[in-house]
């Protein structure tokens, strides 16, 4: 809309000027262009102290101030791209919220919503005093505002601390939480653990007796496709092709590819979901809305795309990205069961709505090689191009200058130095150069100027059959070695995309 009005303000100021005509060029109807300093979007909308925060708009390389409700004003944050700050929130928030400023040397902007503060209240939990627990068994924290509980307290085998965090959580909402006890890393005996939260509470458990769990067994994380897209709907094209969900019973209509059952529309609003899509276009918007069009997820017109919001696409290495959604206390969760869930936009296909869980899976874990991903690329970078885009790595505290994309803890930079590790890539052009070389360009794997292409080691590049291929790296006796600490790892290069970096147990 900002680019329609953009458009028609030229063509009013041509009349009133009797000037030149100017039209809109392709940049502008793709968002690509310029468009100044601006917000379009943040989330979460509602935060406590040290909750992180991502702030979309434009214009975002010259801020250097942020000023959040009551006048609490932050210099320190992550400055992503120009169109992506992540920050953060500072201490000191104005319970009655309020918009969010952020600043140039010579201008400002105000963000379109309202920031709100949240506080998290425990009000029980599944288990209740001196109940026995086993390794593996589920515990429910109920509330509320529990989005911004972060990690869970609890001992080890050996009585000393440690912490669930909340990646590993089963299950995460502002009504309930839901975490599984470590099966065989658990204290045996009785003791109280606690919940920790984002702004430094802590709350405490029932006291409970725990048992490591009896039998063998492993996690396993499983997919369960709530709705698979067999052809049904094609390329979406906003309001010629969409596809709209609902629970059971609430499709009068009949204008929904599918309906779903109320505890799975339930798990769909308060917990995690993703949606895998297809691409069929260079350029592809994606719109999370309800059926009426009047709230969208994460605010109004803001799409997802290639250059808005684009760490939320996460690329599976084989022609698809999925999205991971968590509604939150986003507005949009108050008008599903009446309006519907809409996936419209254009340029892209809708695959499949599905759910991940993590399973306790009885039984020796299988046996055969793991695959342990210590670094991923969630779009972090893209296309690898000499001295414009190179991806770096360092050991833990050796990043003086913040020019990495990740920093390993000594064990694991002991391996790649002194093991077998492997590099994911999907080659962007006909013709790609790999050179692994450290962060001073002084010192090549295998000698200077002896980068891997198609046509110079190839037997080195190996194709996974699916568009990517996989480099194995063993440093040996090299050089290279003994520059690492100081200098860092880097992958430069041409024409490749870095995926992962990973080991193989």
């Amino acid at each position: 809309m900002k680019h329609i009005i953009k458009c028609l303000g030229s063509l009013l100021a041509v009349v009133l000027l009797t000037a030149a005509f100017t039209a809109c060029s392709d940049d502008d109807l793709n968002g690509s262009a310029n468009v100044g300093l601006g917000i379009k979007v943040f989330f979460p909308t509602k935060v406590v102290t040290n909750q992180p925060i991502t702030i979309n708009g434009s214009g975002f390389n010259g801020v250097n101030e942020i000023e959040f409700p009551g006048g609490v004003k932050v210099t320190s944050f992550e400055t992503v791209s120009d169109h992506m700050i992540r920050v953060n929130a500072p201490a000191g928030i104005s319970q009655e919220g309020g918009k969010i400023v952020v600043r140039t040397a010579d201008n400002q902007t105000e963000s379109p919503q309202a920031l709100t503060v949240g506080r998290t209240v425990v009000s029980g939990f599944s288990q209740q005093e001196g109940e026995t627990v086993t390794g593996g068994d589920l515990i429910t924290v109920y509330g509320t505002d529990l989005e911004f509980i972060n990690k869970v307290e609890l001992l080890d085998a050996e009585g000393e601390i440690q912490f669930i965090d909340q990646k590993d959580f089963y299950r995460k909402g502002t009504s309930t939480v839901v975490f599984r006890i470590p099966p065989k890393n658990i204290y045996e005996g009785t003791f109280v653990g606690y919940v920790h939260t984002y702004d430094g509470q802590r709350f405490p458990m029932p006291e409970l007796t725990y048992e490591q769990a009896s039998n063998g067994g492993h996690f396993e994380i499983q997919k369960t496709i709530i709705w698979k897209n067999d052809g049904v709907k094609g390329t979406i094209d906003w309001g010629n092709v969409n596809c709209r969900f609902a629970m059971d019973g609430h499709d009068g209509n009949n204008e929904c590819v599918a309906t779903f059952p109320e505890d799975v529309w339930e798990k769909m609003k308060t917990g995690t979901f993703y949606a895998l899509c297809r691409p069929d276009a260079d350029w592809y918007q994606i719109r999370i809305t309800n059926g009426w069009w009047d709230t969208q997820w994460m605010g109004a017109d803001n799409d997802i795309s290639p250059n808005n919001m684009a760490d939320r696409m996460i690329d599976n290495g084989d022609g698809t990205f999925y999205i991971e959604i968590n509604f939150g206390d986003d507005p949009i969760v108050g008008t599903l069961d009446e309006k519907h869930l809409l996936f419209t936009g254009s340029g892209y296909t809708l695959l499949e709505i599905y759910f991940e869980e993590e399973v306790w899976i009885e039984g020796d874990e299988p046996s055969g090689d793991v695959k342990n991903t210590f670094w991923k690329n969630d779009g972090v970078k893209g296309t690898i191009d000499w001295g414009n885009v190179n991806c770096r790595f360092a050991l833990d505290g050796h990043d003086g200058n913040n020019e990495c994309v990740a920093t390993f803890p000594e064990d694991v930079w002991t391996i790649i130095k002194t093991g077998t590790f492997y590099a994911l890539c999907r080659p962007d052009a006909d013709w790609y150069q790999i050179r692994i070389t450290n962060g001073w360009w002084d010192t090549q794997w295998m000698g200077a100027d002896n980068d891997i292409s198609p046509n110079n080691m190839s037997d080195r590049i190996i194709d996974n059959g699916d568009g990517t291929f996989y480099i194995e790296i063993n440093f040996g006796d090299d050089p290279i070695v003994g520059t690492l600490d100081d200098k860092h790892l880097l992958f430069t290069g041409s024409g490749y995309t870095l995926l992962e970096l990973y080991f193989i147990e």
